[in-house]
């Protein structure tokens, strides 16, 4: 089975009924722009348009001088494959215990790509890797923070997953095994087990105690008028100094009775280290007793009690106020395992910890910094996982700044140093400290980050040197290999026709950059034509799909008086981003909403139920989206909708909102069973495949319901290949779904899918059958797999024609290009490739089909030309792979290597490309040899 069977499986899912006569209820606030709104009735209809257009543009329309590229706050070389391929090596090379730090740092290159399960992968392999208790505790802490547990409702923050790798209990635990890290832990033992152990423990120690009880001490501690009974062989088995002091020349040797009480330690307390002397057990003291036996082992060197208390301390923490107590006392006391479990819980609590002011004062300030390292928990990999979740959280703040400060402290080696400075740039940048920010970009610049100059530019043109500006970027674009975000920050500082050179020759070289259509599409509105605008910001939104943009066309459209589609950008908006700020941060997006319902047409729950086909069936996710939201407006606590809404955001490739809609359908499930699929879409999504399935499992034996089975027959048939066996049970499965209650368009997606197994498995009548079935409930997209099915069976103008219905019906139409041109001859389906590109630059197939055309033709220099086209804005696994294979083909074999191990570095388990790669490898050699 291909990669992608089952990539479009996940859809929409829609519930019959409606419950509510209106969508749009009025709800005036107390701010003045909204007090404006008032309902479409109230006022008369030639002045509706008026009325809403001045509430709507309170700070007019944009201006092409506002308009800036954002400094991206990660790691950007100029040359990503030769990164890439670096780092796969070092990573291959270098001793298994240095593993961890090299994958963090591949994690952090990976934040400039748009795939955040690059980032988790990389993050699970530095854990997997990590040999020290800290590291394992940060790691750990930073993979749950990745799935968001904290948004999850009922969750503890000590909850563990079920593997080893982000146990809470094993993270505290010193040692080296990647191996083991993704077997279960040792969390989910029964409740009985648990008692038992707890008995037995306790039967022992009474029986030891009661033992040892019997027998007189032979020599005694005076504290007050307490006398406390010792065996003075016991008590100098603690430590040296006891040891010297009871069995040494000192005067307390020869003495019976020895006076304590100038040593500040409580007769609970040193009965407690006698119990302790003979026992070797902690467990039947109170806290408070063994932070005192804590300090009694540092003051007298008792290091193998004072490892015990570390112990038995660390295992008492489970919530944030008491990691916030016993923090205090294991830093006094140097505990290292205290102070590891009191981090981990403070961690795991991101972000909400950020705002204890005590937890603050121990990460922002170098006093407490001063104060971690002396523990051994100091590092960059704290404030590294710290200053992500605060420039998150707010990047202006001064929190943000004093833990970056904290992390550029903390850098040591290159890689670091770049990101530390270059995120304190970007930061002072956005809190307009330009001469700060011009000095941080060229430290990090000077470290070696290259795009960091972009920055210092940056600094230097906001503070009024504009041409100096413009020389550096000169000097860098002849200096460097071109790249688009070169041009791009260069045509800042040009005027006229050699701007605009610029932004073409940035949008050639990488058109994913969204500067250049906002900037050409705003000069387009103040030349007032508006249409012009909206269609080139429409190049942009049609496969990148971004707050910004969406705020720009919704004000274009404003201008236009199309208020229907202005409400739809900023209701998909809001979606995504649900507290942006539009206007340049001027006006809650929010607010606009109920401004723009006096002139759009109201819609009940039944009618929003039909827009939402419509707009399903032409595969208008947009519009999909604005819809659902319409429709939470109204009932804002129905999980399924929060269940869909994260089915459409993950169809636009918007992977973080998605996750936090689906974290909040999770949270407003009303039935275990609902409950139980929606986390295990949350654990799929980040990486834990079989829990996942667990929780399908466990959601079936309760009630057998579509999205149970369906989770279930998704997870089993995501792998690149499907033995008979698992097919047919995966077959099974969505036809236990599709026997279950649902919609229509959830059981057209559902029979889709179907379709797909049925093709795998050779049984395409089966399939046409399938698809047929999902045609007719207006599952547009089975045009595709129903023409799939003609071409197996040698009816190619069947599938062809299959696909222009396809394409007639599709909003969003750049994959029916595409696969259209599987259909067609070749001059015929280049130009279907060429319109596909044109309106989705990031699909790869067809730069790989035209390179392939052009290696047919012996042209080999425009074949790799048009592979690297595609590559130099997205590093792609194939198109990585495929250039390699042509510079074997051209006997250059360390291109070949590079392109292999670029490619490896994004997906380590290619096993094909470790063969192709050892390869090339061994033809180096034989020439060397022959040499």
């Amino acid at each position: 089975m291909q990669h992608n069977i089952f990539a479009t499986m996940r859809s929409l899912k829609i519930m019959d009924g409606c419950r509510s006569p209106q969508i749009y209820p009025f709800n005036p606030s107390q701010d003045q722009i909204r007090t404006k709104s008032i309902r479409k009735s109230q006022i008369p209809e030639a002045n509706a348009i008026d009325f809403v257009a001045d509430s709507l543009l309170p700070h007019g329309l944009p201006k092409a001088d506002q308009v800036e590229p954002q400094i991206e706050p990660s790691l950007k070389p100029v040359d990503f494959v030769d990164t890439l391929a670096d780092i796969y090596r070092r990573i291959e090379n270098c001793p298994d215990l240095e593993k961890s730090n090299l994958y963090l740092e591949q994690s952090s290159l990976f934040c400039g790509f748009s795939d955040p399960k690059l980032i988790r992968q990389s993050l699970r392999s530095a854990r997997q890797h990590a040999i020290d208790v800290h590291s394992k505790v940060v790691l750990a802490s930073w993979l749950r923070y990745e799935r968001r547990e904290d948004e999850l409702i009922g969750s503890s923050s000590m909850h563990c997953c079920g593997q080893l790798i982000e146990c809470p209990v094993a993270n505290l635990v010193a040692g080296y095994d990647p191996e083991l890290v993704y077997e279960p832990c040792m969390c989910y033992r029964t409740p009985q087990e648990d008692d038992d152990d707890d008995i037995t423990m306790m039967d022992d120690e009474e029986c030891s105690t009661s033992e040892e009880d019997d027998e007189d001490g032979d020599m005694s501690f005076i504290i007050g008028d307490s006398e406390i009974r010792c065996r003075r062989f016991n008590i100098s088995s603690l430590s040296s100094p006891f040891k010297t002091m009871l069995y040494g020349g000192f005067m307390e040797s020869r003495r019976e009775k020895i006076n304590f009480s100038q040593n500040e330690i409580s007769v609970e307390a040193m009965m407690a280290a006698e119990i302790y002397s003979r026992t070797k057990r902690l467990s039947q003291f109170p806290p408070h007793i063994v932070l005192e036996l804590l300090s009694f082992a540092n003051k007298f060197c008792c290091e193998e009690m004072k490892a015990a208390c570390d112990v038995h301390l660390a295992s008492l923490v489970c919530d944030m106020e008491e990691a916030i107590l016993l923090i205090e006392y294991g830093l006094e006391e140097t505990a290292h395992v205290l102070v590891a479990a009191c981090l981990q819980v403070l961690l795991r609590e991101l972000p909400n910890s950020m705002h204890s002011p005590s937890v603050m004062r121990l990460f922002c300030t170098p006093q407490g910094r001063d104060r971690l390292a002396i523990t051994g928990h100091a590092s960059f990999l704290l404030h590294y996982f710290l200053s992500q979740v605060a420039m998150e959280e707010e990047m202006k703040s001064n929190t943000t700044v004093m833990l970056l400060e904290r992390l550029g402290e903390c850098a040591a080696e290159g890689w670091q140093k770049q990101l530390a400075f270059h995120q304190l740039g970007v930061v002072m940048l956005e809190r307009e400290g330009y001469k700060d920010a011009q000095c941080w970009f060229e430290a990090a610049a000077g470290a070696g980050h290259i795009y960091s100059l972009v920055g210092a530019a940056r600094g230097k043109y906001k503070r009024g040197h504009k041409y100096t500006a413009f020389k550096m970027m000169n000097s860098l674009i002849s200096d460097c290999k071109p790249v688009g975000w070169m041009y791009q920050e260069r045509s800042l500082y040009c005027i006229g026709r050699e701007k605009l050179i610029d932004l073409i020759s940035a949008t050639e070289l990488d058109p994913t950059l969204s500067f250049p259509y906002k900037y050409r599409a705003v000069s387009l509105l103040e030349e007032n034509k508006i249409e012009a605008a909206v269609s080139e910001i429409n190049k942009i939104i049609s496969f990148k799909v971004s707050p910004d943009c969406l705020e720009l066309r919704a004000w274009f459209l404003i201008a236009l008086s199309d208020y229907e589609g202005a409400l739809r950008d900023v209701q998909a908006l809001v979606t995504l981003v649900p507290n942006y700020m539009m206007f340049f941060g001027r006006m809650p997006a929010d607010d606009l909403i109920p401004l723009l319902h006096p002139v759009v047409q109201q819609w009940n729950q039944a009618e929003c139920w039909m827009q939402l086909y419509d707009r399903w069936s032409s595969v208008d996710d947009i519009g999909s989206l604005a819809v659902v939201h319409h429709m939470l407006e109204n009932d804002p606590g129905k999980s399924l909708l929060r269940f869909r809404q994260s089915l459409l955001l993950l169809r636009l490739n918007c992977q973080k909102a998605a996750m936090r809609s689906l974290r909040l359908a999770r949270n407003y499930s009303n039935s275990e069973y609902e409950r139980l699929v929606y986390e295990g879409w949350i654990l799929y999504d980040t990486g834990l495949r079989e829990e996942a399935l667990a929780k399908a499992e466990e959601s079936i034996s309760i009630q057998r319901s579509f999205e149970a089975f369906f989770l279930k027959a998704y997870i089993l048939a995501d792998s690149s290949s499907l033995d008979p066996e698992t097919a047919n049970y995966v077959i099974h499965l969505l036809e236990e779904a599709l026997s279950c209650p649902s919609d229509g368009l959830r059981k057209g997606q559902a029979l889709n899918n179907l379709g797909s197994i049925y093709v795998d498995c050779d049984k395409l009548d089966n399939a046409a059958d399938c698809y047929m079935n999902a045609l007719n409930i207006k599952h547009t997209r089975a045009h595709q797999g129903l023409a799939r099915v003609y071409h197996l069976k040698n009816q190619r103008k069947d599938a062809y024609d299959e696909m222009t219905k396809l394409i007639e019906k599709a909003l969003n139409n750049a994959s029916a290009y595409e696969k259209r041109a599987e259909y067609c001859d070749r001059d015929m389906a280049e130009g279907d490739l060429c319109l596909a590109t044109g309106l989705d630059p990031l699909r790869t197939y067809p730069y790989r089909y035209r390179a392939a055309a052009l290696m047919d033709d012996h042209k080999e220099a425009e074949a790799i030309a048009e592979l690297t086209r595609a590559i130099r804005f997205k590093p792609d696994v194939q198109l990585l792979h495929l250039r390699a294979a042509f510079y074997e083909s051209m006997n250059d074999f360390i291109s070949t290597i590079r392109d292999c191990e670029a490619a490896l570095c994004l997906d380590p388990s290619y096993v094909e490309l470790i063969d192709f790669r050892d390869r090339a490898k061994g033809q180096i050699n034989e020439k060397k040899l022959g040499d």
